[in-house]
This record gives C-alpha cells, sequence and structure tokens, in this order.
C-alpha cells in the first residue's frame, strides 16, 4: 500500500467491496455482480476500474491462471482507517479527537454504542 492512500470513486469501492466479500474473483464473476446485463461497455468498465485500484495499490492480480484472478490489498478495516484519516486531515487539520466529538455530538448513540466507545477509550494508553 502506498503512503499516501488514493481516494476511490463509488464504482471503484463497490468493486473493492465485492472483492472483500469474495476474497479473490475474476472480472467475469465482477461483472456478473455488479453489472448483470453484461454489456461491452459493462466489460470495459469492469476492466478500466480493476486497472485503477490496481494501479492506486489496492487490488492485485493473479496472472497464473488463463482467467486473472484478482483480490483486494487493503483489508476493509486498513480502508476505513485511511478514508476517515484523510477526512479527519481535511476537515479538522488531522485531529481525530474533534472529528470524534463531532460525530458522537451529531448522532444519538445507543447504551451499547457509548458503553463501546468508552472501553475502546479506556483502553487507548
Amino acid at each position: 500500500m502506498t503512503s499516501s492512500p488514493q481516494p476511490v470513486t463509488d464504482a471503484e469501492f463497490a468493486v473493492l467491496e465485492f472483492l472483500w466479500e469474495a476474497k479473490a474473483a475474476t472480472k467475469r464473476d465482477l461483472i456478473a455482480a455488479l453489472y448483470p446485463r453484461g454489456a461491452e461497455s459493462d466489460v470495459a468498465t469492469v476492466q478500466k476500474l480493476l486497472e485503477r485500484l490496481e494501479g492506486k495499490g489496492h487490488v492485485k492480480r493473479d496472472r497464473g491462471a488463463v482467467a486473472h484472478v484478482f483480490a483486494p490489498v487493503t483489508s476493509r478495516n486498513e480502508f476505513v482507517g485511511e478514508q476517515l484519516t484523510n477526512v479527519a486531515q481535511k476537515l479538522s487539520g488531522g485531529g481525530l479527537a474533534s472529528l470524534v466529538m463531532h460525530l458522537v455530538e451529531s448522532k444519538r448513540l445507543t447504551k451499547r454504542e457509548r458503553d463501546k466507545l468508552r472501553s475502546l477509550l479506556d483502553s487507548q494508553p
């Protein structure tokens, strides 16, 4: 993964979501799941999305089989962490505390969510 993660589009994110769930897939698998029509333009779209994700370091390609197999390089948790760090950097100068406080203040948390948040905070060094 690169040190400065590149953002992904909604379409690229859909591909990542499928790959996180499937663990690995061929281009044909992705087309069937994301573009069931399977039109020629859909094939080209999936190919381009995979190339972009590979270039951004989020997806790797196994060229060992006739049909290349694609797998995520970035885990869902790692990706979420990178995206939240980017948002915190843009909106609050990198301060995660102000971002978390805003989120907590803007949404009513359930008792379970509050307890989990307290537990996480208490476990920090």
